[in-house]
């Protein structure tokens, strides 16, 4: 074979590591994968394992990278080693080769760079630029984390309507979300991915917060606007007691926190949420505002998905930034987990926790109520 040519030097620098070969038997039977980690099992054999139609996303930036393999190794030693998802990597720019290499090194699943394209990303000319510096500025100035950032903004409206577009997910159908910086504190020994398809959930969290108000005053307004316009889109038996404690007169603000996902891109996709976001980006929120995707996908799986279909991963310990969700009881042990319930930082009974609200909601289901 002429991979006998090939011989790795463990001390090479990862810039001369490019190389990624991934071959499929016919029949699926397995993968024959080459990868530099596999220092000296260069070749191996995966098992069959039917995975589902899913991948992990990650959008970073080039200047990411250390953050970006601190995750891949938090998510590969905690659950893809096991089960060989694919990893598809999205940036406003072209990725360097620098970044590409030191990704390609942290795991033996398949891998994929993509661009965004560029009226996915920047901020659309029918924006008043004037408006919205105004509202940076004015953000700024009263210390709103993000306030002052059109970046910040560019990401949050490609979450929030775009991502599942790009070409490279346009196979898949679930995905699993995943950031720079983040910690999984415990073992996840099943897939996510089959366990929501078999149990007909659409989307899924593992932390749930209040939103800062200051970055969305006029979001309700415009999510009322919409229901009244569109009410044929509002599910019988959903979550609206999640997002409102009034019956939709005032929002809770509560959100699940998007920067861990797994949900269905379908649902993205679907007509219902299509006109949602569409109605909500000639607000112009995004912009003028600083409307994150996390409560626009709050309020669009709250109103438009039966509560059955939202789903809390209670077993898989997470942390980003200042805040962590950490299991318990047997969870806790059956993950083999290193978070402390007693940490500070963990946030799912604090007072900024929104867990409680989405806890009466699970509670009703059990009982029979949805």
């Amino acid at each position: 074979m002429f991979f006998s040519a090939f011989s790795l030097n463990s001390q090479i620098h990862w810039q001369l590591i490019t190389l990624y070969i991934s071959a499929t038997f016919s029949g699926g039977l397995g993968q024959l994968v080459f990868s530099p980690r596999a220092s000296n099992k260069d070749f191996t054999f995966q098992p069959s394992y039917r995975n589902e139609n899913a991948t992990l996303v990650f959008l970073a930036r080039n200047s990411d990278i250390d953050g970006v393999v601190s995750s891949m190794r938090e998510v590969e030693r905690s659950f893809n080693e096991k089960y060989h998802y694919p990893w598809v990597f999205l940036n406003d720019e072209e990725f360097t080769n620098e970044f590409r290499g030191r990704v390609l090194v942290e795991t033996r699943s398949s891998v994929k760079f993509g661009l965004i394209p560029r009226e996915h990303w920047v901020q659309p000319d029918w924006i008043d630029e004037a408006k919205a510096a105004a509202a940076r500025a004015r953000m700024k100035k009263e210390k709103v984390i993000y306030g002052g950032s059109l970046q910040y903004r560019n990401m949050c409206r490609f979450y929030s309507g775009f991502f599942f577009k790009h070409p490279l997910l346009q196979q898949y159908k679930y995905y699993w979300r995943i950031e720079p910086d983040v910690k999984y504190s415990c073992d996840t020994n099943y897939d996510p991915f089959h366990f929501m398809i078999n149990n007909n959930h659409t989307y899924s969290f593992t932390i749930a917060l209040y939103e800062i108000p200051e970055t969305i005053p006029t979001l309700w307004d415009s999510v009322k606007k919409f229901i009244e316009k569109y009410p044929q889109y509002i599910v019988n038996d959903n979550a609206m007691e999640f997002i409102s404690a009034d019956g939709g007169e005032t929002y809770t603000s509560c959100h699940f926190w998007s920067n861990f996902e797994i949900a269905d891109m379908d649902f993205w996709r679907s007509e219902a949420y299509q006109k949602f976001f569409n109605f909500l980006d000639t607000e112009g929120g995004f912009y003028y505002e600083r409307w994150g995707d996390a409560p626009v996908h709050s309020i669009a799986a709250a109103l438009f998905l039966p509560k059955h279909n939202i789903h809390f991963f209670r077993d898989i310990g997470y942390r980003h930034a200042t805040y962590e969700h950490c299991p318990s009881g047997n969870e806790y042990r059956e993950g083999s987990c290193s978070c402390r319930v007693w940490n500070r930082i963990v946030i799912d009974y604090r007072g900024q926790s929104c867990l409680p609200k989405y806890e009466k909601i699970s509670e009703s289901i059990k009982q029979g109520g949805g």
